[in-house]
């Protein structure tokens, strides 16, 4: 089940890597529904970013579709965000919180809702790293914008989005047989969730099972890399056996104790014969893969504990060569604006900064 016979795609994706992009074809999708419209996120601003989609949003309410919004209630739980709910309520579209903190029940509050998607009409879906906010824009954050990658997908992938918003929007424990396919013979993607009703670390196993059998390279980007997973024992033996092994992580981690622990995983990968590089002009956010130009994976979930086997997330998995050579592309382009760790200058770091990555280590696990 973690390793899906997908049949191979004919380029019917479109990725972004610019969040002005992404939002004027988000709004115009928006704009163009005639039936419902799905949407979640992890961190929905209240800032020009944030009003634009709520006003797009309340329009097509009040025009008599079905809105549904959905957001995480610690990641867009600020209180500024509740400036823009009136209109929301008012409007018709229906609003709710994933998890919000509860004395009762405090342990529900770890788990979060770490996905950002669109789904409209059930023809069409937005999803990946962007969350809704000015951080993204060019044309409002000028050069220093987030760096991070989204992808739309058509047709029955859409519709099983819709699905996969449906489980969350009722708060299941479980998927539905249907969230994704038994037989997904004949399909050229899947969206994968965090887990499923027969693999409770889908998408660990899924990353870790896609790397065990890679023949030329595997180019990952995580904004943080959680050591000690299988993940990363699934890294450093695809290196080991000759694959070129590269990951992307930022230089500059919010928060600082994240990338304590992402550094605390450098030293046995380098040894293992990974190549690490730190993306330097900005903030990195982006989660993809790319294997051996068969294989893309883009979504919501960080390689690291938390979206592994905590949170809420949702991956497009793809047998696409297309869709793996765009990715492989933005990795080389990534791979000039950022510096290669060696491990011999990791070796001669100060005892600073391994004091640190103990600190991130031991935190890896609440990261």
């Amino acid at each position: 089940m973690c390793l899906p016979d997908l049949r191979e795609g004919r380029g019917a994706f479109r990725l972004f890597f610019e969040g002005d992009d992404l939002f004027d074809a988000m709004i115009a999708s928006i704009e163009g529904a005639r039936r419902d419209i799905l949407m979640e996120s992890y961190i929905f601003a209240a800032d020009e970013v944030g009003a634009r989609f709520v006003t797009a949003l309340a329009a097509k309410a009040r025009a008599g579709l079905d809105v549904r919004l959905h957001l995480d209630a610690f990641g867009a739980g600020q209180r500024k965000i509740r400036k823009l709910l009136p209109e929301l309520e008012l409007s018709g579209v229906r609003f709710r919180w994933f998890r919000p903190f509860h004395l009762l029940n405090p342990q529900r509050y770890l788990q979060r809702d770490h996905r950002k998607l669109l789904v409209v009409d059930d023809r069409e879906a937005f999803l990946g790293g962007f969350n809704i906010r000015r951080l993204n824009s060019h044309r409002l954050h000028g050069e220093i914008r987030q760096r991070d990658t989204h992808v739309r997908v058509l047709g029955p992938l859409a519709l099983l989005a819709a699905g996969h918003f449906d489980r969350l929007w009722h708060d299941a424990h479980q998927p539905p047989a249907s969230a994704i396919p038994e037989d997904p013979q004949g399909l050229e993607a899947l969206l994968v969730p965090s887990y499923s009703r027969h693999c409770r670390r889908r998408l660990a196993c899924l990353h870790a099972g896609l790397i065990a059998q890679a023949r030329a390279y595997v180019y990952v980007t995580s904004p943080y890399f959680g050591p000690r997973t299988m993940v990363d024992d699934a890294l450093q033996l695809a290196a080991k056996r000759g694959v070129d092994v590269r990951l992307l992580v930022p230089r500059r981690s919010d928060p600082l104790i994240a990338g304590w622990a992402t550094r605390a995983a450098y030293a046995p990968l380098l040894a293992a014969g990974v190549r690490i590089f730190e993306y330097l002009p900005r903030y990195l956010h982006a989660k993809t893969a790319v294997i051996d130009s068969d294989w893309s994976i883009v979504g919501s979930a960080n390689l690291d504990h938390l979206s592994l086997f905590v949170n809420q997330e949702l991956v497009l998995i793809a047998r696409d060569r297309v869709l793996a050579e765009q990715l492989r592309d933005q990795y080389r382009v990534d791979l000039a604006d950022a510096a290669e760790v060696t491990l011999a200058a990791w070796r001669r770091r100060g005892w600073r900064d391994r004091s640190l990555e103990t600190i991130g280590w031991a935190a890896r696990r609440l990261l």
